[in-house]
């Protein structure tokens, strides 16, 4: 599929707010996180690491929300959130960070829209997707 155009006047990517990506390396995170959005009506594509994410977004449209695991094999999700910038078509696409740890700034990610940390209540993550993706 071919990527929507950028729109001039807004410098963002239309982008399809019922699709939802999720980066998380372990697996029952991943599935519940999925359940959780399925059942409020969006989609949700899934990626363990944050290489096959970049995969992902390069070869789909944007989705409207990326939640994304800090601390994973392979691309970690600061160098997703780097990589990510660094490309015009998917830097406007909003990353909600969730994350076990602690950042060392406190409750800023640099690249991150919102910061949610494990564990969390599933109405929480609904209100923040909600806020992105109506």
């Amino acid at each position: 599929m071919a990527k929507p155009a950028i729109p001039a006047a807004q410098g963002t990517e239309e982008y399809d707010l019922k699709t939802i990506l999720i980066v998380e390396d372990d697996a029952d995170v991943r599935e519940a996180l999925s359940d959780l959005l399925q059942s409020r009506g969006y989609r949700v594509s899934s990626a363990d690491d944050g290489a096959k994410a970049l995969r992902w977004l390069r070869e789909s449209d944007a989705p409207g929300l990326i939640l994304l695991d800090l601390m994973m094999p392979v691309m970690d999700g600061h160098e997703f959130i780097a990589q990510r910038n660094a490309d015009p078509v998917l830097a406007g696409i909003p990353v909600v960070v969730i994350s076990a740890g602690r950042h060392p700034r406190g409750s800023v990610v640099p690249g991150a829209a919102e910061i949610l940390y494990k564990p969390f209540e599933s109405d929480r993550l609904i209100r923040i997707v909600e806020r992105f993706c109506g």
